[in-house]
């Protein structure tokens, strides 16, 4: 009987029950018969101590810090030694603050894999509270200083678009998992309500500002938000919304916001949408949002922004509207054809669900994942 490999996640970023790394990743290589194991930063627990999920995943704890600095000192210097003992076949990190690690990581024995989340040049040239020429500087330094780290190591990338800058990168795309319970969900004898849904981080860049100001619309549509959102975000986004705020509704305000309740959220209503009017960046621009993929699993309608990727998108799927996220008067358009279309609606919804089944989910991605696993390993 062939060994068990071993296979050891590390983040010092990430939540232990991020998607991507531990409901998708994880449990797909412990699925396939990886022992399985994540270095992560624990809430009341000490370095070094463990905790086994109901999933039967070991979660290797190193302290819970807020500060970024000293997380990027200690943290990464724990994960490090706790990341070396377990002697692990393959070791995966999702995090740039760990490319050191990763590095010190690597022999001769074993393979380390970066997981690429997002675009962080792009991210670093797009901070507006740094002048240019530093945000310049900064970004080539950063530039240098991963493809020094990574010229031995394995990439797997999130995102399509992130192939440009790593045309070596394997494409594991963030696709969602099948969840029969939202597939399955049928609204049409609940009446369709006037709320839109968005999920996710609640970010300035992500449309904060801009969603804040939907309820101020003639159609006076109320605004769930179901994802973290820092306290003076939501503080900031009530003022924009004036008197009409009591449409903003928020669940994460300084806290994470499980998988688990988002999906509730995705059934306990006959949203008329899903949201994402985001303001343009260089990042956003090019990326398929993860929450769209969601949106159509759960036959919600998708309003985003018009930029030509997520337009192409739409076009192709035939599963929302765009929007000119710098024009409301487009916005208010976007609601009043989903209130007044029904049909047109439910063929949205239709079409959205029929392209997660056929090509748009994780089980597609989770055989790749496992295909290169192997490959790798030759």
């Amino acid at each position: 009987m062939a060994k068990q490999k071993k296979v050891v996640h590390l983040t010092t970023v990430h939540h232990p029950f991020d998607t991507r790394i531990y409901h998708k990743e994880c449990l797909s290589l412990d699925k396939a018969g990886y022992n399985v194991s994540l270095i992560v930063s624990l809430e009341n627990k000490s370095t070094g101590d463990e905790v086994v999920t109901e999933d039967g995943i070991r979660l290797i704890a190193t302290k819970k810090r807020k500060n970024r600095i000293v997380r990027m000192l200690l943290s990464t210097w724990q994960t490090y030694r706790l990341a070396k003992k377990e002697q692990a076949d393959y070791y995966h990190f999702h995090d740039p603050e760990l490319l050191w690690v990763g590095w010190l990581l690597k022999k001769k024995n074993n393979i380390v894999i970066y997981d690429v989340h997002e675009d962080y040049y792009t991210g670093i040239l797009q901070k507006d509270y740094l002048k240019q020429p530093i945000r310049k500087a900064i970004a080539k330094l950063y530039n240098k200083i991963e493809g020094f780290f990574i010229k031995e190591m394995e990439l797997t990338l999130a995102e399509k678009y992130y192939q440009e800058r790593y045309p070596q990168g394997e494409q594991i795309l963030n696709y969602p998992i099948l969840n029969e319970d939202l597939i399955s969900a049928d609204r049409n004898q609940q009446k369709l309500s006037n709320a839109l849904i968005y999920t996710g981080n609640v970010t300035e860049v992500r449309g904060s500002d801009l969603h804040a100001t939907l309820p101020r619309l003639p159609s006076k549509p109320e605004v769930y938000f179901y994802g973290k959102c820092d306290a003076q975000i939501a503080e900031r986004m009530n003022a924009l919304a004036g008197n009409s705020n009591d449409r903003l509704h928020f669940t994460g305000i300084d806290r994470f916001v499980e998988r688990v309740d988002i999906d509730k959220a995705y059934i306990e209503k006959n949203w008329l949408a899903g949201l994402a009017i985001f303001p343009p960046t260089e990042h956003y621009k090019r990326k398929e949002l993860t929450k769209f993929f969601e949106y159509m699993t759960a036959g919600i309608p998708i309003i985003c922004s018009n930029f030509p990727v997520w337009q192409k998108f739409i076009d192709r799927y035939q599963c929302g509207i765009t929007v000119n996220p710098t024009d409301s008067d487009t916005w208010e358009e976007a609601i009043h054809e989903l209130k007044t279309n029904p049909e047109k609606r439910k063929q949205m919804v239709d079409n959205g669900r029929r392209a997660i089944l056929n090509e748009l989910n994780w089980q597609v991605e989770e055989e790749k994942l496992i295909t290169w696993y192997k490959e790798i390993a030759q």
